[in-house]
């Protein structure tokens, strides 16, 4: 049974059931921005693509740690192997990353804590899955994460994603239970600066629930069903706030999440973001935003 085994990889994306009802009991207001930002329709167009841009970012993060977590976990249970002191490492992850990253793990044994480390190098390089990715994913667990109450935190080191500089901390906890997956992810100091000087700070709570894969050991049957609640700051002080709208699906084998709607709320303006158009579920990095009750629209492209 892989039950709490695999699913923590893309769960890393998100938080956990109480702590999401216990946001929920706040009045949806009460992360919104006062609206002393004047915003024109079209600016809460561009506003909502960086905003979802930056959602994406910290989940691409996430998903690439839980990957790291998880086969590392696989392997400190199973043994190592001789030649490479290692056994079958990091299979799924190199599949995603291609050969460029160099991966470390201090202490290279089967005790905890432990420190595992994904450095792209001060030059990056494109991934397997055709993301650039620059400096170092650093990852420090206090047990193997498909342990209940094991707590994962990912810290950041110049590291960039295509050509945004991200920076924050990211804690997940797993909350397993009576063969329930769930785990809290939240994101604290999160920050996206573009190369034009743009930017933003991320704050962020989720909770993820597997839904598909988990009589299996292989990953990639894991299919997860996530809730979201976070908000986004902008230098000029204009704060945007999203919430599930409904349940966002993420597949393993797919890099983003392929289906389910945000709602975007900035000041009195509201728009959705729904993860399935345009292509019905499949996977892709394609996203539809639309306002005006659906009479306006504009695809956005995912990182």
């Amino acid at each position: 049974m892989k039950t709490l085994n695999l699913s923590f990889k893309l769960s890393a994306f998100f938080a956990a059931l109480f702590l999401f009802a216990l946001v929920s009991c706040q009045k949806e207001g009460s992360l919104s921005s006062t609206e002393t930002v004047a915003v024109t329709e079209e600016e809460a167009v561009t506003y909502s693509d960086e905003s979802t841009q930056a959602e994406a970012s910290f989940d691409d993060v996430e998903d690439v740690s839980m990957l790291a977590a998880d086969e590392e976990g696989e392997t400190s249970l199973n043994g190592r192997g001789t030649e490479t002191n290692r056994l079958f490492p990091f299979v799924e992850l190199r599949l995603r990353l291609g050969p460029c990253a160099d991966i470390t793990v201090s202490p290279n044994d089967s005790t905890y804590p432990k420190t595992v480390t994904i450095d792209f190098g001060p030059d990056g390089c494109l991934c397997a899955d055709g993301k650039f990715r620059r400096g170092a994913i650093v990852i420090h667990l206090t047990a193997p994460i498909r342990r209940p109450d094991a707590v994962m935190t990912i810290t950041l080191d110049n590291f960039y994603l295509n050509r945004a500089k991200i920076e924050g901390t990211k804690i997940v906890t797993n909350l397993s239970e009576n063969g329930n997956i769930k785990f809290t992810v939240q994101v604290v100091g999160g920050k996206v600066t573009h190369p034009n000087g743009r930017g933003y700070n991320y704050d962020g709570i989720k909770y993820v629930k597997q839904i598909e894969g988990g009589a299996t050991r292989q990953l990639r049957d894991d299919v997860y069903s996530l809730e979201v609640r976070s908000k986004t700051e902008f230098n000029n002080g204009l704060t945007i706030n999203l919430n599930t709208e409904s349940p966002l699906i993420k597949k393993m084998i797919c890099p983003w999440i392929s289906d389910g709607t945000l709602k975007i709320k900035i000041n009195s303006r509201i728009l959705f973001l729904n993860y399935g158009a345009p292509s019905n579920g499949d996977c892709d990095n394609k996203a539809l935003l639309t306002w005006n009750n659906g009479n306006n629209h504009r695809l956005i492209t995912l990182p």
